[in-house]
């Protein structure tokens, strides 16, 4: 690639980022979208609509920089819970590598790669004719002295990530002790989830519990809730809470009660929508009491029941105690928070979450090979003559040098991102096949298969750019994994350098934009039907969010010193990331469940992960450039890196999968003291009871309604 086809890659791209900025300040002053732009603060009663006009919301602004520096870490914990302060202090973490890294390849490594004359020599007077070969370490004469200033590089930046990973590793264990320490009692502390109940004939699943638990742990056990089969009740709910909210407003507008029944209202007889609707809520109403009392008989129960505990300690010892001589019975985990449960999907046993797993496997498997498509078709446009042959009817237009920059410089990053678009949702629903029992659980999952998805699609397929068969051939051959890797890896430098620009400042750009959001509530507002209706707040897909950065760090890491002209252009997407989600945590993500910042393991596997792979492609490099001796003292970079990382695993990662004997005793002697413990056990007992088996009741807002109907609390 050219510098003149990067130049106009960035320039497009800093134009879409200017303009979202721009729209942005505007917008989000516009009291019809402040359920785009402002949700968490609409949802909280901190902003309320003004109808009053008012010029200043046409001027853009940049007061919400001011407010996004000003949080603080400690308000955004207390405001959005640890799992944002870990992701924030992901940012903080990547910027921190790649200022130290971008000093030493901007300032060091760049000038040393433009000297070289192993390509071509730098034409200062014609720049955006270079190839962007010639400033990476291409460009360096094979057996060059200077090659040692890369190898210093190299040692430098491992040191440096490996302290950083230290300290960030110890320091959010610590803020998670803190956090479980400062936290009042949760339900989730005193329960566990105990699967594959075996039932004997004549009894019931919570008859067994009962009788298991009373007699193994007699001085501890609380009390327990079997769990059900709801998901024909939950659809009931549903449409019960949508025919009433539809009812509430018709009676509020008296000129839409009388509408035509056909085709929006416009032919066909007039009826009475208040009454219409009022009957269709009584039957809904009569089928939510005829399922729920089917959903509560023995038969609709699954084999799988919320045991609650007197204390922390008493709830640990049964969740990791193996609970039968069978292991595959009386399963344990510890319980998700109520809010956090995904009730839609219990495997009741261990064989069918086995089989689920495998199917899950196949179809992540089936999903890479069909991305290999798009990836094969974007490596073809990086490349005119490859483009030429496919298509040789465009042969006079890419003589266009405007017509080919943007092919090459910005179409390819463009069509991988709208590719990768669809991933995380795909593997969001992958992982709630797989009998996971909690959001936050399938979001863990999703955001590791996003990740390795992404590394190998995106990196590993576009670096070798061959089909699957001869990707995977070049793992079955260890020994030429480094050589491979030295030379097709920085032959792709060029296109990451685009593909940072466009899915970095432009997706980052557009989620303080919220392009989707905005246009769905641009087609909807015509047709809604009350500008108080209940809207949803969102959550921050960590899932599609944390394996982004990620990424990113990947590339930052591998081709620091093979490519430094990467380094400015990942800066700038962290220094975007961090303005932009420091804002959405202030006014549009409200948490919803909390992990305590489970995510932070993810983090530090990448970018051991990350190290590793530049480690190889380091002894590849140096075994090219004929530097043998560089060769030989890169070898113990990788196995040290290792050794470190198995070190942090046993240090601190228990820490992050469950609280320790002293933690959880030291509170429950606290909270012998609390004489608010008595009412809150009494509320455990009915924590995990499925919402849509709770008594529920409309409101008796409808005049039209001869008996009470359900008001709702869902």
């Amino acid at each position: 690639m050219l510098v003149s086809a990067l130049l106009t890659s960035v320039g497009i791209n800093f134009g879409l980022c200017v303009l979202f900025f721009t729209l942005y300040s505007i917008l989000r002053k516009q009291p019809s979208n402040y359920e785009v732009y402002g949700p968490r603060l609409l949802a909280e009663g901190t902003s309320k609509r003004r109808s009053h006009f008012n010029l200043e919301r046409l001027v853009p602004s940049t007061s919400w920089v001011k407010n996004a520096w000003k949080l603080t870490e400690d308000e955004l914990l207390e405001s959005s819970g640890l799992d944002a302060v870990v992701f924030m202090r992901l940012i903080t973490f990547s910027l921190k590598v790649f200022l130290f890294a971008g000093i030493i390849g901007i300032f060091v490594l760049l000038p040393v790669n433009c000297t070289g004359d192993q390509l071509t020599n730098v034409d200062l007077a014609n720049l955006s004719n270079n190839s962007l070969d010639v400033f990476s370490i291409s460009n360096v004469n094979n057996g060059s002295k200077i090659l040692w200033i890369h190898f210093s590089a190299v040692y430098l930046v491992t040191i440096f990530v490996c302290y950083l990973l230290y300290y960030e590793y110890n320091y959010i264990s610590c803020k998670r002790m803190a956090y479980f320490n400062s936290s009042k009692p949760q339900p989730h502390q005193f329960t566990i989830l105990v699967r594959s109940i075996p039932v004997s004939r004549g009894t019931s699943v919570g008859d067994s519990v009962d009788s298991f638990f009373t007699e193994f742990h007699p001085s501890t056990y609380l009390s327990h809730m079997v769990v059900h089969r709801t998901n024909k009740l939950r659809l009931l709910l549903k449409n019960a809470k949508k025919v009433y909210r539809r009812m509430t407003h018709l009676q509020s507008d008296p000129n839409q009660q009388n509408q035509g029944c056909c085709c929006f209202g416009w032919f066909g007889r007039k009826v009475d929508l208040v009454d219409h609707y009022g009957k269709r809520l009584e039957d809904i109403e009569e089928n939510l009491r005829l399922e729920r009392s089917e959903a509560s008989l023995a038969q609709e129960e699954v084999r799988a029941a919320f045991v609650s505990f007197k204390s922390r300690y008493g709830a640990a010892v049964a969740c990791h105690l193996q609970q039968s001589t069978d292991p595959t019975k009386w399963v344990a985990e510890q319980a998700p928070e109520p809010q956090d449960v995904y009730w839609p999907f219990f495997s009741s046993s261990f064989m069918r979450r086995w089989i689920s797993k495998l199917v899950v496997i196949v179809a992540c498997i089936l999903l890479t090979i069909l991305f290999l498509i798009p990836v094969l078709i974007v490596q073809g446009l990086t490349n005119l003559s490859t483009l030429e042959i496919w298509f040789p009817f465009l042969k006079s237009v890419l003589t266009i040098s405007v017509v080919s920059e943007v092919i090459t410089g910005y179409l390819p990053s463009l069509i991988l991102q709208l590719f990768l678009k669809i991933v995380p949702p795909i593997m969001e629903f992958l992982s709630s096949i797989q009998g996971y029992i909690s959001h936050s659980d399938i979001e863990k999952s999703a955001c590791n298969k996003v990740l390795w998805f992404t590394i190998w699609n995106i990196f590993f397929a576009t670096v070798f750019s061959g089909s699957a068969l001869s990707q995977v051939s070049i793992f079955l051959e260890p020994k030429n994994i480094p050589a491979k890797l030295a030379v097709a890896v920085p032959a792709q430098a060029s296109f990451f350098i685009a593909y940072v620009v466009t899915s970095g400042w432009t997706s980052t750009s557009s989620e303080l934009f919220r392009v989707i959001p905005l246009f769905c509530s641009l087609v909807k507002r015509p047709c809604a039907k009350s500008s108080d209706e209940d809207f949803e707040v969102p959550s921050i897909p960590y899932h599609r969010d944390v394996p982004r950065v990620l990424f990113f760090g990947l590339l930052g890491i591998t081709y620091f010193f093979l490519a430094p002209l990467i380094l400015p252009f990942l800066l700038i997407y962290l220094c975007l990331g961090y303005m932009i989600f420091r804002n959405q945590f202030l006014n549009v993500y409200a948490t919803k469940y909390e992990t305590a910042g489970k995510f932070w393991p993810i983090v530090h596997n990448s970018m051991i992960f990350s190290l590793v792979l530049m480690h190889f492609i380091a002894v590849g490099i140096f075994t090219l450039k004929k530097l043998p001796i560089a060769t030989t003292f890169v070898f113990p970079l990788p196995i040290l890196t290792l050794l470190f990382n198995e070190y942090c695993r046993k240090r601190f990662l228990p820490n992050f999968v469950a609280y320790s004997a002293e933690s959880l005793i030291k509170r429950d002697r606290q909270d012998e003291a609390d004489p608010a413990m008595a009412e809150f056990f009494n509320n455990l007992v009915t924590a995990y009871q499925d919402p849509a088996l709770v008594p529920t009741h409309f409101s008796e807002n409808s005049s039209s309604l001869s008996s009470p109907l359900i008001s709702n609390r869902v």
